[in-house]
């Protein structure tokens, strides 16, 4: 899997913007041929990712496009096209997957215009509506093409009928009331989030797939962009998308692990490989026990600083 930390999204139709994603530390970059581009921009907007996949310096960066929904009147054509005409793409990103057939049907058009390829490309899917994310498990398993699993938070708050309007975070009513046996009254507030995530983190792991969370909508909070980062990060999630550069480092920091995650994990290994010598398969660490599991469990914190 390609280290996916920060994957900027960019509208396709903005060169000066998309000219900026190209030169920013992120590690991937989608130019958005969807939401953010108004109807009457949509065939500039393909013109312009064509333009810029070619002709801007990427490095090493996964670069992605998203193409309309799958269905929709333009998604043929902007596949057809980026196929036949942009050889340095690497993914398309497919929003508001719902079933199997969207799939089937985006990786048709691949078959029918990748002849030419030399390198296959891959689909990121968006799981960002209350149907996607029931069939979100048979979506994952469905196609060899499939790389990644994105939570399209916005799309999925508006489907659900949730309250609110800023995207990734938590309404502040959605909360726990409790009651004292004295009658007092107090609350604590709860993650709307939590379970579409969980879901889309199973469902990517089952499968193999990388998984990425939606953005934090509050791009000039620096402490909800980090705060939210390190809420997917401790999840499990390897990346989450960002709406502007200045997330960048906040986010990525949030997946790397720090000098005292890394050397709790080197201890945990070091302390099962010496019980293994003395014929043990599980140990005491600082008053805590240590078995296979742990070190699994410490071996996937390593691999994320190894990336780093």
């Amino acid at each position: 899997m390609r280290v996916t930390r920060t994957f900027l999204a960019v509208p396709a139709h903005q060169r000066r913007t998309v000219e900026s994603a190209a030169r920013s530390a992120a590690d991937a970059v989608f130019l958005d041929l969807e939401d953010a581009v108004p109807q009457a921009q949509k065939g500039a907007a393909l013109l312009g990712a064509i333009a810029a996949i070619n002709e801007l310096d990427w490095g090493h960066k996964t670069v992605s496009v998203r193409v309309n929904v799958p269905g929709s009147k333009s998604i043929e054509e902007e596949v057809e096209r980026l196929l036949l005409s942009a050889p340095r793409l690497d993914t398309l990103l497919i929003p508001k997957v719902e079933r199997v057939a969207d799939v089937d049907s985006v990786a048709g058009l691949i078959g029918r215009h990748s002849r030419h390829r030399k390198i296959p490309i891959g689909l990121e899917v968006m799981i960002e509506t209350a149907l996607g994310l029931v069939n979100c498990e048979q979506i994952a398993g469905y196609s060899e093409l499939i790389v990644s699993l994105h939570f399209g938070v916005g799309d999925f708050s508006a489907s659900i009928g949730a309250k609110g309007v800023d995207i990734g975070l938590s309404h502040p009513a959605y909360r726990l009331a409790t009651r004292s046996a004295q009658g007092d009254y107090s609350s604590t507030p709860l993650d709307m989030w939590a379970y579409p995530m969980m879901r889309i983190l199973v469902a990517a792991r089952a499968h193999g797939l990388s998984a990425i969370d939606g953005p934090c909508g509050a791009f000039r909070d620096a402490e909800l962009t980090s705060a939210l980062a390190v809420k997917a990060a401790t999840m499990g999630f390897d990346g989450k998308q960002v709406i502007h550069p200045c997330q960048i480092e906040a986010t990525r920091n949030a997946f790397v692990p720090g000098d005292g995650e890394l050397s709790e994990a080197r201890r945990v290994i070091a302390a099962l490989v010496e019980a293994e010598r003395e014929g043990r398969g599980a140990v005491q660490v600082e008053g805590k026990l240590v078995d296979y599991a742990n070190i699994r469990m410490a071996q996937r914190v390593i691999a994320m600083a190894g990336n780093s």
